[in-house]
């Protein structure tokens, strides 16, 4: 008898699909030309002359929040593990805190200290599965340097999006990808000329639709808006929710086992993200920007 054939996932036979495939890459550069035009035509045709006059801004903006922080972090990975990044990537708050001090004189409250340290917590619980000791096993390497270079420069983004010009979030991201595109462009061609060539098959397709569509676009667009709405040192400790997100799809989606150390690093954490996030400040008038770089209101 011949052994029963294996089911085959939905990706599979997407894969060989031709016209299925093409279909749907028509389809998505149809959406992104759209797009694009919804957001030339609405907002960067009112922003341009603002955009114009704060271009040292947005250049450092795309700089520090597209370009070295991006390279850094995918070349780091090439060199460390997940589990060190994202060790390094809890430290995050901490550079988003010093930034703020020594630009702006922004102090952490007691609480957001307390909110730091308890999220820090549960992240370690989380990624160590409940043995703190195994810190010492960790092996460091050039490319955890290299992360932790790309936090210090994404926490001066963060701390200077305060500071970002009174335009649309549309046309304020729109305006940094675009430049942070341009000055990647160079180590691209250099990567390219190296070797290093994407292999168009599905996986590579659809992971990079997902860095562009989510980990890019909306990511940067929630986290901008975020920031101007509490300020960066508030907004800084949701980051920690990254390695407890990570944990929860790897139970959802590959299966691993939830065990107790995981729910005291999810409590941990999200317990941290609330004292951390809750304001100690007075509420302002609509249009003011508070002290620590929020807005009540701004142009959305």
């Amino acid at each position: 008898m011949p052994a029963p054939s294996q089911p085959r996932s939905p990706f599979a036979w997407l894969n060989n699909q031709p016209y299925v495939l093409l279909t749907l890459a028509s389809l998505f550069w149809a959406g992104n030309i759209v797009l694009a035009r919804y957001v030339a035509r609405t907002h960067l045709a009112r922003d341009w002359r603002t955009l114009l006059a704060h271009w040292p801004l947005l250049l450092l903006l795309a700089l520090t929040g597209f370009a070295v922080n991006n390279a850094l972090s995918y070349w780091a990975m090439q060199y460390t593990q997940a589990l060190n990044g994202l060790l390094i990537q809890s430290s995050a708050p901490l550079f988003v805190a010093l930034w703020s001090l020594a630009l702006f004189g922004v102090r952490l409250s007691v609480g957001q200290l307390m909110g730091i340290a308890m999220s820090l917590t549960g992240v370690l619980v989380i990624l160590l599965r409940g043995d703190l000791g195994a810190l010492g096993a960790i092996q460091f390497n050039r490319g955890d340097l290299m992360f932790a270079s790309a936090l210090l420069v994404f926490g001066l983004y963060s701390a200077v999006m305060t500071r970002r010009p009174a335009v649309h979030q549309l046309s304020l991201i729109s305006c940094c990808t675009a430049m942070g595109a341009v000055l990647l462009l160079p180590l691209a061609i250099w990567e390219y000329s190296s070797g290093s060539v994407l292999t168009p098959d599905l996986l590579s397709i659809a992971t990079l639709g997902y860095v562009v569509v989510f980990a890019s676009a909306l990511a940067y667009l929630f986290f901008n808006r975020g920031i101007s709405l509490i300020g960066p040192n508030r907004a800084a400790p949701f980051l920690h929710l990254v390695p407890l997100f990570g944990s929860v799809l790897a139970i959802v989606l590959l299966g691993e086992e939830l065990k107790a150390f995981h729910l005291a690093g999810y409590a941990l954490v999200i317990g941290g993200v609330i004292v951390a996030s809750r304001s100690p400040l007075r509420p302002a008038r609509a249009g003011d920007q508070r002290k620590d770089g929020s807005l009540r209101q701004d142009a959305s």
